[in-house]
């Protein structure tokens, strides 16, 4: 792993703190601040550490929200569930971590809607999936590597946008919706397995009437 420098560390320290803050002083230097008072960390210190551009700042943050993921969900804890049981837990403790910012985290989403943000939003996007498909031990590198981080993150993004309006008790509302994106992921897996054999029948079979015409 590679070594993390002092600034680094002070602005994985203020990541969350300062998403939370931003619920009540916007995605600004003064969230930076009042995190830095909360943490006891020195003001002109986390001024240098953590970015001033929002859209950097909120980036900071999500990366917080993913290293928070990994350390309540490590590899032990993962391997006793179910693949579908690994990805629900990972989305919704997602969810739990950004709990207290939650309006910060709405604003965060408009703020990574900007056209010139987009870029980076689609950057965030692929590597929080890519987290959660490895912590869920995921290891494959082909073309189905790609699609599985896709549809993952098809399934958080729409997940985050239903937990966002929600005022059901305890977020049932999210819970069942999760559930059933959760549900349409395990059946495209299952149904993109079968494409994969019948694919690879039918091109061999293709091949060889290239080879062996019918007389």
């Amino acid at each position: 792993m590679a070594d993390v420098s002092p600034l680094e560390q002070i602005r994985d320290r203020l990541a969350l703190a300062v998403g939370e803050n931003a619920v009540f002083d916007g995605w600004t230097a003064k969230a930076v601040e009042s995190a830095a008072a909360q943490l006891g960390i020195d003001p002109a210190q986390a001024r240098v550490a953590f970015p001033r551009r929002k859209a950097a700042m909120v980036d900071a943050y999500i990366g917080g929200v993913d290293r928070e993921m990994e350390m309540r969900l490590p590899a032990a804890k993962l391997a006793k569930m179910k693949i579908r049981e690994r990805i629900r837990a990972l989305v919704w403790t997602r969810l739990e971590i950004m709990g207290p910012a939650r309006e910060a985290v709405r604003s965060a989403l408009s703020i990574l809607a900007m056209p010139q943000n987009v870029p980076l939003a689609t950057r965030i996007a692929w590597r929080s999936a890519d987290v959660m498909w490895r912590l869920a031990g995921d290891t494959s590198t082909d073309f189905n590597h790609y699609t599985k981080r896709m549809t993952l993150g098809a399934v958080y993004a729409s997940t985050l946008i239903a937990w966002l309006d929600d005022s059901s008790e305890g977020w049932s509302d999210t819970a069942a919706f999760l559930d059933r994106r959760i549900e349409n992921v395990m059946q495209f897996e299952k149904w993109k397995a079968q494409w994969r054999s019948q694919e690879h029948f039918s091109l061999s079979r293709f091949l060889g009437r290239l080879r062996y015409p019918p007389q």
